[in-house]
C-alpha cells in the first residue's frame, strides 16, 4: 500500500537512511576524529532528496523500498562528501552550511578533506555490500559503475571545475545548463536509475525516467538560484546572495527573475509529462518533483 503522504513517505524512510548512515560510519574501526567528522556533515540535516528519489522510484514499480538503503545510503555519502569539499577555502570558501559551522570550521581543513575522501570510498563499499537477497551481482556492478560516472569527471566533479572556471565570465545559457546537469543534475540522475535498476525496470523505462531526471535537476539548480536572491537566510542556513558577491552566473542573472520562475514552471511541467510516461503508480514521485520545485530552503 502506498503512503497517504509524502510527509509520511518522507519521515519514514529518511529514518530509515539517517539510521544506516550512522550505523556505516560508527562501526568502522577509523580514527574516532575522522568518525566524528564523517557524522557531523551526515548528520547535519538536509533534504535527503536524492535517497528519496531513489525510495520513490523502488515503490513506483511495487517493490519495497526498503530495499535501497545501502544505496541510498551510499548516495547521500557522496553527496555530503561532494558539501564538504565545496565549502573549502580553496572552492566556495564558506563558514556556514545548513546554519551549523561548515566541516573544515569546526575539525580543520585536513580533516575535512580526509572526512570526504573517506565518505566518497565508503560509498562504493555500501554497494558492494548489498545483500545478495536485496539484487545480483551484475546489478551491483551496474550500481558501482553508474556512481563512479555520477560523481566522477564527466559528471559531478567536472560540473564542479567548469563552475569554477565559470565564475568572472558571462556564461550562455547553454554552458550554464552544461555546468548543472553535470554538477546537480548527474547525482540526482544517478538516485533515480538506481532505484529503476534495483526495481527490475525495462530500458524503455529507464530512459524515460532519465527524461524526469533532466528536468528536475535543472528545476532544482534554478530554484537553488531564485533563493539565492529571495530566500530567507535564517531558512537557507547560509547568507544569501553569495552568487552575486562570487560574480557566478545564474539563471536569474541571464533569464531575469521572472524568466527563471517561467523556465522553473516550464521544467517541472516537463518532468510530470515525463513521469505520466511510465504508467507507474508515480504519485511520490510528483510530490518529491513539486517540493523541488516550490521549497524555500
Amino acid at each position: 500500500m502506498h503512503p497517504v503522504s509524502l510527509e509520511s513517505f518522507t519521515n519514514k524512510y529518511k529514518a530509515l537512511v539517517e539510521a544506516r548512515l550512522r550505523e556505516a560510519v560508527g562501526t568502522l574501526e577509523a580514527p574516532e576524529n575522522l568518525k566524528k567528522s564523517m557524522l557531523y556533515s551526515l548528520e547535519a540535516g538536509g533534504k535527503r532528496i536524492r535517497p528519496l528519489l531513489l525510495f520513490a522510484v523502488i515503490d513506483a514499480f511495487g517493490k519495497d523500498p526498503e530495499l535501497g538503503v545501502d544505496a541510498a545510503a551510499a548516495i547521500e555519502m557522496v553527496h555530503t562528501y561532494s558539501l564538504i569539499h565545496d565549502d573549502l577555502p580553496s572552492m566556495d570558501d564558506d563558514d556556514l552550511r545548513r546554519g551549523k559551522l561548515t566541516n573544515h570550521k569546526v575539525f580543520g581543513e585536513a580533516t575535512a578533506i580526509l572526512a570526504g575522501d573517506a565518505l566518497l570510498t565508503l560509498s562504493f563499499n555500501m554497494l558492494a555490500d548489498i545483500p545478495d537477497e536485496y539484487v545480483s551481482d551484475k546489478v551491483k556492478l551496474s550500481l558501482i559503475k553508474g556512481l563512479s560516472k555520477a560523481a566522477g569527471a564527466i559528471g559531478m566533479v567536472g560540473g564542479q571545475v567548469a563552475d569554477m572556471e565559470g565564475e568572472d565570465k558571462e556564461l550562455s545559457l547553454g554552458q550554464l545548463e552544461y555546468i548543472h546537469i553535470n554538477k546537480t543534475g548527474r547525482l540526482l540522475e544517478y538516485s533515480i536509475i538506481a532505484g529503476a535498476e534495483m526495481a527490475g525496470a525495462a530500458a524503455e523505462q529507464k530512459a524515460v525516467l532519465s527524461k524526469f531526471a533532466y528536468h528536475i535537476g535543472l528545476a532544482f539548480q534554478i530554484r537553488d538560484d531564485i533563493l539565492d536572491l529571495e530566500g530567507s537566510e535564517e531558512l537557507i542556513g547560509k547568507p544569501v546572495g553569495s552568487d552575486t558577491e562570487n560574480h557566478k552566473s545564474t539563471y536569474p542573472a541571464l533569464l531575469g527573475l521572472a524568466g527563471a520562475k517561467d523556465a522553473l514552471e516550464n521544467h517541472l511541467h516537463s518532468a510530470k509529462e515525463a513521469l505520466a510516461a511510465t504508467k507507474l503508480n508515480v504519485a511520490v514521485l510528483a510530490e518529491i518533483a513539486d517540493l523541488i520545485g516550490l521549497r524555500n530552503y
